[in-house]
């Protein structure tokens, strides 16, 4: 039976939060314009025997998720959360100081970021179900184009790379856990 005869409604791709406890406090979920869940790949192994192929399942490697935000500006500005996330990361411009040999660590980068949460809703606003990123981390970010012929607001789209998702559905006896199988 489809949805469309029953009294429930689907998914829809614009209720949506994304949640990030760290970056200094300034990535807040109403400036979350896209994102896209998390997805993975299981690499093949593949065994010739004589005039054949087999494939095996390999190693499974989860894919980057990429979340564009708006920049609303002072007072909240993403850009200024991403640059002290980027500080926080351990990140020093080349200075004079020969006794500054603080680097990027992975540990930093993660708990600078905090836990990241994408977070799909119903039409009431109640989670339906949640993505976690574990130790998550920013590999990328773009802050965003100028043009002077454009009305558009300014967009900084963000690259994060992780260990593994938690897939957790509310609502339901689904046991959650990786993939919530």
């Amino acid at each position: 039976m489809g949805f469309w005869t029953t009294n429930t409604d689907p998914k829809r791709q614009f209720n949506f939060k994304v949640t990030i406890t760290g970056a200094g406090g300034k990535l807040q979920s109403f400036m979350a314009k896209t994102a896209n869940k998390p997805g993975f790949t299981i690499n093949a192994a593949e065994h010739q025997y004589l005039n054949h192929t087999f494939n095996y399942p390999g190693r499974l490697t989860w894919n980057d998720v990429s979340v564009t935000f708006v920049d609303p500006g002072k007072g909240s500005s993403a850009s200024a959360g991403l640059a002290l996330l980027l500080e926080e990361m351990g990140y020093n411009p080349p200075s004079n100081d020969e006794t500054d040999y603080q680097t990027i660590a992975k540990s930093k980068a993660v708990t600078s970021l905090g836990q990241v949460v994408i977070t799909q809703m119903d039409v009431d606003g109640n989670a339906l179900d949640e993505w976690t990123l574990k130790n998550a981390w920013v590999t990328e970010v773009t802050f965003g184009d100028l043009d002077y012929a454009s009305d558009d607001l300014v967009e900084i789209s963000c690259t994060f790379k992780y260990d593994f998702a938690e897939f957790s559905e509310t609502g339901t006896d689904a046991a959650g856990g990786i993939l919530g199988l």
